[in-house]
């Protein structure tokens, strides 16, 4: 049998043991976190963001420090258009004796255009080929083809020509609402019949429109140098992507050549009339017959209205679907099959862009009352009032002449 006084030493010794035990591993314990720390959780992955056109261009234009790759991409789908005749020369002597001599060719540049199908089709602006006979197309490579007129919209400005080739560069399309100002845009043409010509800027400024250079405006403006010649060439983002079709400059009265305000015809509108000209089939529009006016806050504060901008009803045609749907003047549209309208010119293009037959909703503004109308869109009419988008003249002082229609 144990005595008390041997038992409580052993007790003790055990109780030592285990502290010390403890304490080692507690340290062993801080020594192993202190050199071999566990690793720290990955953190969660962002969901993905959706792509800004803007921040694209910038990140090409970082990888790249020029623009010579989207140059590489869109020229070579780049033409000179001219025309030419031959004239036959004569020279008499100090006798009077008439000499003919060999007939001479004589070539007048008539504008740009851009090669938009593999098998022959180039966009222009239809002014420049606008009662040409002759029409001639020079590459980028040197070879020329007579080309005939395929199809046009001269609503729009627009013309398709046609070449007998194959395999030929044709532009990748670009979406002109992705556009934002300040972005970084190309123009690329045929200035002053120089040679093929590259000017680089900034898109100033979208949807343009009033000047009465087309029945639809709905121009990009920039300051890339575009001068005569130019007409009809593209402009590109930094993809190398056909974002519109440079048509016309600004330029002040007494003042010649680019002052830094171009206007180009966006891809969006390209697209709506290319297939038709394509198909060799006249472009269609919807119609629904009333002729807009841009609402300025003076007007609708004349008018008691409680809206201080949009587009109000200038007029309804007699018998056209808006005046069966029971729309009048001064009514006030607020939206078109949903989409909010601000501008009479963005609610020209929306209808213009309906099939005939389609079921329109308009809501519109009457008085202090919200009513909502269907409309039933009819074919568009040639000469119809309805192109008439009003907005106010510039002053006096600011008046100038547009340029270029660069013939």
């Amino acid at each position: 049998m144990v005595a008390p006084k041997a038992k409580t030493a052993r007790l003790k010794q055990l109780w030592l043991l285990f502290a010390q035990a403890v304490t080692v591993g507690c340290a062993a314990a801080l020594v192993w976190k202190t050199f071999f720390p566990a690793p720290e959780p990955s953190p969660a992955p962002n969901p993905p963001k959706a792509e800004d056109p803007l921040e694209k261009d910038l990140a090409l234009l970082a990888m790249s420090g020029d623009y010579s790759n989207a140059v590489s991409i869109a020229a070579p789908s780049v033409v000179n258009i001219f025309t030419r005749k031959t004239v036959r020369m004569s020279r008499a002597d100090e006798l009077g004796v008439d000499w003919n001599q060999d007939p001479e060719l004589h070539l007048k540049a008539l504008g740009s255009g851009v090669i938009v199908s593999p098998n022959g089709g180039i966009l222009t602006n239809f002014h420049v080929v606008d009662g040409i006979r002759s029409i001639f197309v020079a590459l980028s490579d040197g070879r020329t083809y007579e080309a005939t007129l395929r199809g046009n919209d001269v609503e729009t400005d627009l013309a398709l020509l046609q070449v007998k080739a194959k395999d030929l560069p044709a532009i990748r399309l670009g979406d002109s609402s992705e556009l934002r100002v300040g972005q970084t845009v190309l123009a690329i043409g045929n200035p002053f019949d120089v040679g093929q010509t590259v000017t680089s800027g900034i898109i100033s400024a979208l949807g343009r429109h009033g000047f009465g250079l087309n029945n639809y405006e709905d121009f990009i403006q920039t300051d890339a140098a575009i001068n005569q010649g130019n007409s009809g060439g593209a402009l590109v983002n930094l993809r190398g992507e056909l974002i519109g079709i440079n048509s016309a400059i600004f330029s002040p009265d007494h003042v010649e050549g680019f002052v830094g305000i171009g206007f180009a015809i966006p891809s969006s509108i390209v697209s709506t009339v290319l297939p038709a000209m394509m198909a060799g089939q006249t472009v269609e529009r919807g119609y629904i017959g009333l002729v807009p006016r841009q609402l300025s806050q003076e007007l609708a504060q004349d008018l008691s209205l409680r809206v201080r901008s949009g587009v109000m009803v200038k007029q309804v045609i007699p018998n056209s679907p808006a005046a069966k749907a029971d729309i009048r003047s001064f009514d006030v549209i607020l939206e078109v099959n949903g989409q909010p309208i601000a501008r009479a010119n963005r609610l020209l293009q929306i209808i213009a862009r309906l099939k005939p037959g389609t079921d329109v909703e308009v809501k519109i503004l009457r008085g202090n009352r919200t009513l909502t109308k269907h409309v039933v869109a009819s074919q568009r009419p040639r000469g119809s009032l309805e192109k008439e988008a009003i907005i106010p003249s510039p002053p006096a002082e600011e008046e100038g002449d547009f340029e270029e229609r660069s013939r």
